[in-house]
């Protein structure tokens, strides 16, 4: 079974228990401020645990494009990768435990034959002192679903210290594996977070590899369990009752119980291989035959060789997709990961003499294995792979100077003017000069590069220092009214400069909001002028401010705009500025697909009332929002940066 009918054949098994199919949901996540992308199923899905309620209703399932960038110095093993697929479905206040593991076994047992002697899975195992309960129901209930297929299994207490014992299939873990929420362990949850505990599924790739391997390594000493790092075992699914919310006093039951699931579309097609290297699997075929052509080597022939191999499948295989989402290698945010990616696959590409240009056709194999089921990337093929080819080629003119330049300073730890010296003159990211020394056994002043690269006043942070925040930046009053001023200013924009214009991203804090969109120009102080005035003048109309819930069809066919490209279900939200109705009609102002908050009115953005005691200064008109700023981001597209005063 390919892996996209894996992904076919999940979504159509969930749509007859009665979920919604929802598309992926955009790579950049939208009005999330804890994070640069998208990283789980669940992200999108955060606001319907906790009330709001979803307009498709309260069963749902996706597959989801995920990226985690924080994975980026894990990957060339054979499991780890940056981009994934997850596959989810979430209950809000529906079903529960009880139809979800039933649900499990019967996807995974009978629908895609995986033998039940190489599964395996854990639950929580309680906590007093928090009043949290074990959860003694999924696990007798797996220990039912295996007794119904002839196996007579047994619950392992303490896996960790005691091992797995024969027969063992259902084991108790505790908060530190079998408990999610945003913030982590219980103990250290804020009030008002939800989680809860879970129940996670597992794959035995081979029942004697853990006696291979403690015979010969460090885990002679250790005991082989589910969540060792053997490599026996492989975690393909998770199941979070998601029932509890974090209060001043403990843990109370929250008003619905929740399911979120989540299971790794690559994980699954590695177990119905019985091959644990994830990068083996069928939608690698064609950029793995690409490289190997590029190259002259074969995968899995020589360890380092096969490393790098895994390097440029992972990283190129998400630049493609990031890319397709509309985020274009740069130096900030989540450009500067998608730059680092590439980059990297270059160096590595290097590593097995491929020294001509190559990401492009690499890419271009992932279009094609994936075009059907993400239309966007055959739209976006030119923009990706132009992309692809412009960022290696920059790259090339300065990697063989750069590395020459390394090799002069490489005989003893370097400091960090000589590391930021290699980014200035050489575009080498801090990243890259410690992975060198690290093949090398030399450290990098890692503190003192940070000290040089704060004081050059026009380098711009990376991401990775961690300080970015994305759409959203709260949920408070002002925060609500910046985001109804980008809609605003996404409508002005367009009657300004053309119905062409979209936006591609927005940054909103407390101070200001900050509004990518697409243009291939500065903007001319006419036009911000104008933008500016058609802002005020909304503002000053009081206009209201309506949300509703309507068929696809129907919001296209109003005119509604999708922002970034997204697809959507069948039911979407979409909010109005102006009285509801047509686009184009003489009391409508703007409408867009859309989640919230917003404010109730216009008015409220105007900062000391709509008519505020001091309207004027001499001629000129009171202006409550204020453009600040108009910058180039990347090729064709723009920045501004705006304020409410």
């Amino acid at each position: 079974m390919t892996t996209n009918e894996i992904r076919t054949k999940f979504l159509e098994y969930m749509k007859d228990k009665g979920h919604a199919i929802v598309p992926s949901a955009s790579l950049v996540p939208e009005n999330d401020p804890t994070t640069l992308f998208t990283g789980s199923g669940m992200q999108p899905m955060l606001r319907y645990f906790l009330g709001e309620q979803h307009p498709l209703g309260k069963r749902v399932a996706d597959s989801q494009k995920c990226f985690r960038s924080q994975d980026i110095e894990e990957v060339g093993d054979n499991r780890h990768t940056t981009f994934f697929e997850m596959l989810g479905n979430w209950s809000f206040g529906d079903y529960f435990k009880e139809e979800q593991i039933k649900w499990m076994w019967d996807f995974l047992i009978d629908e895609l034959n995986l033998n039940p002697k190489n599964f395996y899975t854990t639950c929580f195992k309680g906590n007093n002192a928090l009043g949290i309960p074990r959860d003694t129901f999924s696990a007798d209930l797996w220990q039912k679903l295996f007794a119904e297929k002839g196996l007579d299994v047994t619950i392992g207490e303490n896996p960790e210290v005691d091992g797995m014992k024969e027969g063992q299939h259902i084991f108790y873990y505790d908060e530190s594996k079998n408990w999610w929420s945003r913030s982590g362990k219980p103990g250290g949850m804020p009030e008002g977070e939800p989680g809860g505990p879970d129940t996670e599924m597992f794959y035995d790739f081979d029942p004697d590899l853990s006696k291979q391997i403690h015979a010969k390594s460090k885990w002679s000493s250790e005991v082989c369990h589910v969540n060792c790092d053997c490599g026996r075992f492989m975690e393909i699914g998770n199941n979070v009752f998601m029932q509890y919310k974090k209060t001043a006093n403990g843990f109370a039951e929250l008003p619905q119980m929740n399911v979120d699931h989540g299971s790794g579309l690559e994980r699954y097609a590695a177990a119905l291989r019985n091959d644990p290297d994830m990068l083996a699997i069928d939608v690698f075929d064609e950029p793995r035959k690409t490289i190997e052509e590029l190259s002259g080597k074969n995968y899995g022939a020589n360890e380092d060789e096969t490393y790098a191999f895994r390097v440029i499948l992972d990283h190129l295989r998400a630049a493609t997709f990031l890319i397709g989402d509309g985020i274009l290698p740069g130096n900030k945010d989540q450009m500067y990961y998608v730059r680092r990616l590439i980059r990297r696959a270059v160096r590595f590409g290097n590593k097995l003499g491929i020294n001509e240009s190559f990401t492009k056709r690499v890419a271009d194999s992932y279009i094609e294995t994936y075009k059907k089921e993400y239309k966007v990337l055959e739209e976006k093929k030119d923009l990706i792979l132009s992309e692809m080819e412009k960022e290696e080629s920059k790259f090339r003119l300065t990697l063989e100077k750069g590395i020459k330049e390394f090799e002069k300073i490489a005989t003893k730890d370097i400091s960090g003017i000589d590391a930021f010296n290699l980014l200035q003159s050489y575009g080498f990211p801090i990243e890259l000069t410690e992975e060198l020394a690290a093949e090398r056994g030399i450290k990098v002043d890692r503190s003192s590069f940070d000290e040089a690269k704060k004081k050059h006043a026009e380098e711009s942070r990376t991401a990775s220092a961690g300080k970015f925040k994305g759409g959203l930046g709260g949920d408070g009053e002002i925060e609500t009214k910046y985001h109804t001023a980008t809609h605003l200013l996404h409508e002005a924009l367009r009657q300004v400069l053309g119905e062409h214009v979209l936006q591609k991203g927005s940054n909103i804090t407390s101070e200001r909001l900050r509004f990518d969109f697409s243009f291939d120009r500065k903007m001319t102080d006419d036009e911000k002028k104008k933008v500016e005035d058609i802002i005020n003048d909304v503002i000053k109309q009081d206009l209201p401010v309506h949300r509703e819930e309507v068929t696809y069809e129907e919001a296209r066919e109003r005119g509604a705009i999708g922002v970034f490209d997204e697809k959507y279900g069948e039911k979407v939200s979409i909010y109005t500025v102006g009285e509801p109705g047509k686009r184009g009609t003489a009391k409508l102002f703007s409408m867009e697909f859309c989640g919230g908050p917003h404010v109730n009115s216009t008015g409220e953005l105007a900062v000391g009332g709509i008519h505020p005691p001091d309207s004027s200064q001499g001629d000129k008109p009171y202006r409550h929002f204020v453009i600040q700023k108009e910058e180039a981001v990347s090729a064709g597209v723009r920045r501004i940066k705006a304020v409410l005063e």
